[in-house]
């Protein structure tokens, strides 16, 4: 490789990456192999995305076929039997009436997408006042202008300019001091979801179209929700007519030990988006996934050929259907959901031993996600835990860090002996960072 300089890499410090470049030239399984050849288990998924393993041959395979059939068909006025096969399938899987997919290319598309049919909902049903907009503060709802706006990740948004107006946000659920080293869901803070009311007293429900939430907030550092705090939005939501999303891009396809949060939550959003897990991050794709309800008022009352002008040049690419059925089918055949929730209680014990590790203050957990928060250092944050995501690296682990905040999620098919490695590995570069 001549150079590393064309490529201006996204969340990275580019010049200090580029000064001591992290290269990944290979992956199978649960490894990573490096550009100088060392194994790299990786205990991140890649980035909260490849839930089946490296290196599917099943996925790999349905991709080369496909690409050989044809490459390409667009889905403006078109269409080609292989979106119909995978969204017949994919729905399938999804909870309670969320049986209509639209496939978009990416989390970020995903979200703007689900916040698009929202407002032209509202207004297809008559109700077109209702264009407000709720997120949470943390959130991350990828980086379209409408998911910056809705999210409340600061660094994301504080260099965009005003965003999307008519958007306000509920209080996070973290920094309870009686939820802290909270094994799954905490046991305080359900009383957090009243904000809404709050937020609806202040605009009237009248203005407001939907509310957007991870039922776990993965990027922002793993913030699991206390018990009974998303039924509580549900029934706020109901109260006042207003819509509720589910962002479950990290928590869909078995992240939980449920196909979706929604599923392990027992709580019916009325539009979920997915992205990552879907085709098992080969081939890039989104969906949004809403109720009979919401699809059935566009082609009832839409006054125009074409019910809802949106859609992307790759929304449906051949390519990652066939990825998609493919991954699809490797979940069901290997019992992928099942395994991760057989796994949860042996993860969860084994990522809070590391309770008297060196600088942990709260350790987070819900099925195979896990948040290890360390003390910030004075006057540097975030500088520690990059330094122990150094570490690890170098000791053969790939883990993800946000803020001062260690962010695991192994692929679903890691093995007890693997979940050890990682802990072991996190001790000791923890214990070798000042």
């Amino acid at each position: 490789m001549d150079s590393l300089d064309s490529f201006w890499m996204p969340f990275t410090p580019n010049r200090a990456f580029k000064a001591k470049p992290k290269l990944l030239a290979q992956a199978s399984g649960m490894y990573y192999t490096s550009h100088d050849g060392r194994q790299i288990l990786d205990a991140t998924s890649g980035l909260w995305c490849v839930n089946a393993g490296h290196g599917r041959r099943q996925i790999v395979e349905a991709i080369q076929k496909q690409a050989a059939v044809m490459d390409f068909a667009p889905t403006f006025n078109m269409g080609h039997p292989l979106a119909f096969e995978f969204t017949e399938k994919l729905s399938g899987i999804m909870p309670f009436d969320l049986k209509r997919i639209f496939l978009t290319n990416s989390g970020s598309e995903a979200a703007d997408t689900a916040l698009k049919i929202a407002l032209a909902y509202q207004r297809m049903r008559g109700q077109g006042a209702k264009t407000r907009l709720i997120g949470r503060e943390r959130a991350y709802h990828g980086v379209g202008f409408g998911g910056i706006s809705v999210g409340g990740i600061v660094r994301n948004r504080m260099t965009f300019g005003t965003l999307l107006t008519g958007v306000d946000h509920l209080p996070h659920t973290h920094g309870l001091p009686e939820n802290l080293f909270s094994k799954g869901e905490p046991e305080h803070g359900a009383d957090l979801a009243d904000a809404l009311e709050r937020i609806v007293a202040l605009h009237d429900a009248s203005t407001i179209a939907a509310v957007i939430v991870e039922p776990v907030a993965g990027s922002t550092g793993v913030l699991v929700p206390p018990k009974g705090y998303l039924q509580r939005l549900r029934t706020i939501c109901d109260k006042h007519d207003i819509l509720l999303i589910f962002d479950e891009v990290i928590t869909g396809f078995g992240r939980l030990g449920a196909a979706f949060g929604a599923d392990w939550f027992g709580v019916r959003p009325d539009m979920i988006c997915m992205a990552k897990g879907i085709t098992n991050a080969a081939v890039p794709m989104g969906a949004v996934a809403v109720s009979n309800r919401i699809h059935d008022t566009f082609m009832q009352a839409s006054e125009t050929p074409i019910e809802l002008f949106h859609g992307y040049t790759y929304s449906g690419h051949p390519l990652a259907c066939a990825a998609g059925i493919a991954t699809l089918d490797i979940y069901a055949e290997d019992g992928l959901f099942a395994r991760a929730a057989s796994l949860a209680e042996y993860w969860q014990d084994a990522i809070h031993s590391l309770r008297d590790a060196r600088h942990v203050i709260d350790i987070r957990n819900l099925g195979l996600v896990g948040g290890i928060e360390l003390e910030p250092r004075p006057g540097a944050a975030t500088a520690r835990a990059l330094e122990v995501f150094d570490r690890c690296y170098d000791k053969g682990l790939l883990i993800r860090v946000t803020g001062d905040i260690i962010a695991l999620s192994p692929p679903l098919i890691v093995e007890k002996d693997q979940i050890d490695t990682m802990v072991a590995i996190i001790r000791d570069a923890l214990q070798d960072t000042p």
